[in-house]
């Protein structure tokens, strides 16, 4: 075949290459038209009116507030200990008995001498109050002085919860309010505020405050509870899911995107109040039940933006 045929047979095959090409390019810039006019696909949603809450939670730590100190009323040597730590002792209960050091000495020669005397120089001495062996500082066989601490006595009607609150939230746990505490075992009890102690932590700048709870003889000392303080509470309140919810990078504005008809979503700034766990306040402006603001595909959306509703 002659050069001159093969070279008008190359031009040929070149230019059929080029305008399949040209019409596959119009297709893909027809398809992508199509996309960007259909708009963003999106979700919506629409306001809620609900009573709402806000709760700070703190830490309260169980403690006998009064605690009776068993003391030694003679010098004398301990002839019996009827109690142990832990155990639970009644006021008047007797818990020593001590032999004067002057009965141990002469034995029981008084008594030979006039057995109307009835010397024995033993001293009982009880409980003065009722609850808890906290502490037992001695035992059988050992000398003890006038006055001389023998144990510790947690007072069991004095136990209570000290919640340490910032003085700033005084005003939200006032006396004779009920509050919610839970266990680390996530017991849930009901206590109710019965006074705060006069004095402030100069550190922390926190008071402790004393919650009594009934039914409360199995509880430990010093164990750690959560207190939920309702600071805020709302019954009717104009809230909307967090995710419709955006803001700037350092959270100084906050804005929904919000439909004007079926496909165009405008940016409305908002002033929130109360949130939740997945709710927030709207304050400003006054929305609507008919309203539908985008939950979901609003993120980095333009002021005015085309959208698609999707289910």
């Amino acid at each position: 075949m002659p050069i001159f045929y093969k070279r008008i047979y190359l031009l040929l095959y070149i230019l059929a290459l080029s305008v399949c090409s040209c019409h596959n390019a119009e297709k893909k810039e027809s398809a992508e038209e199509k996309t960007v006019a259909a708009g963003t696909p999106v979700t919506v949603t629409t306001i809620s009116n609900e009573p709402m809450a806000e709760y700070v939670t703190l830490n309260a730590t169980t403690s006998f507030l009064q605690k009776h100190y068993v003391k030694a009323n003679v010098n004398g040597y301990i002839q019996d200990v009827n109690t142990q730590p832990g155990k639970y002792v009644s006021a008047g209960q007797i818990l020593f008995t001590v032999k004067t050091k002057e009965a141990q000495s002469i034995g029981n020669e008084v008594n030979k001498l006039d057995p109307s005397f009835k010397f024995s120089g033993i001293n009982n001495i009880k409980s003065s109050g009722t609850g808890y062996i906290s502490q037992l500082n001695h035992q059988a066989g050992d000398y003890v002085q006038d006055g001389e601490q023998l144990a510790i006595i947690n007072d069991i009607s004095s136990f209570a919860f000290l919640l340490n609150l910032p003085y700033e939230l005084k005003q939200y746990v006032k006396i004779g309010r009920i509050l919610d505490l839970t266990l680390p075992d996530n017991t849930k009890l009901k206590g109710t505020v019965t006074s705060a102690l006069p004095i402030v932590d100069p550190g922390s700048q926190t008071q402790s405050i004393v919650i009594k709870v009934p039914n409360s003889a199995n509880i430990p000392e010093n164990l750690i509870a959560k207190v939920i303080i309702e600071k805020i509470k709302k019954d009717n309140a104009v809230s909307l899911p967090k995710a419709a919810i955006l803001t700037n990078d350092v959270q100084s504005e906050f804005w929904i995107m919000k439909l004007t008809d079926t496909n165009t979503a405008v940016k409305v700034l908002i002033k929130k109040g109360l949130e939740t766990k997945d709710k927030v306040e709207i304050l400003s402006p006054a929305l609507t039940p008919g309203d539908k603001i985008l939950l979901t595909g609003n993120y980095g959306l333009p002021d005015t933006a085309k959208v698609k509703i999707v289910e």
